[in-house]
C-alpha cells in the first residue's frame, strides 16, 4: 500500500505540473491543493482551461476524457479525483 500512495502521490505532482505549464499559471505545481477544487473555486480554472487540462493529461496519458461525459464533475473535482482518474484509465 505504501508504494501505490507514493506513485499516486507522484502522479498528483506530475499532473499539477503539467497543469501550471499548460496554462502559464503564475504558482508552483507544489502549491496547488490536491482537494481543492479545480473549476471556478480552487484553482479558479475556466470550461477553457478544464478543456486544454483534459487535452494535455489525455496526450501524455492516453485518457480518454468525452467533454460531454457525466463523469467530468468527478473527475474535475480537483487534482487528486483527476489523478485517481488517469490512474484508472492511463494507457502510457
Amino acid at each position: 500500500m505504501a508504494g501505490q500512495a507514493s506513485s499516486s502521490g507522484e502522479l498528483v505532482r506530475e499532473i499539477a505540473s503539467l497543469i501550471t505549464q499548460a496554462l502559464n499559471l503564475d504558482m508552483a505545481a507544489a502549491d496547488i491543493d490536491p482537494e481543492a477544487p479545480l473549476y471556478r473555486d480552487g484553482l479558479g480554472l475556466d470550461s477553457i482551461d478544464i478543456l486544454e487540462v483534459s487535452l494535455v493529461v489525455s496526450k501524455r496519458y492516453g485518457v480518454e476524457i468525452n467533454a460531454n461525459s457525466q463523469d467530468n464533475q468527478n473527475i474535475f473535482r480537483s487534482l487528486t479525483g483527476l489523478a485517481e482518474f488517469v490512474a484508472e484509465h492511463r494507457t502510457c
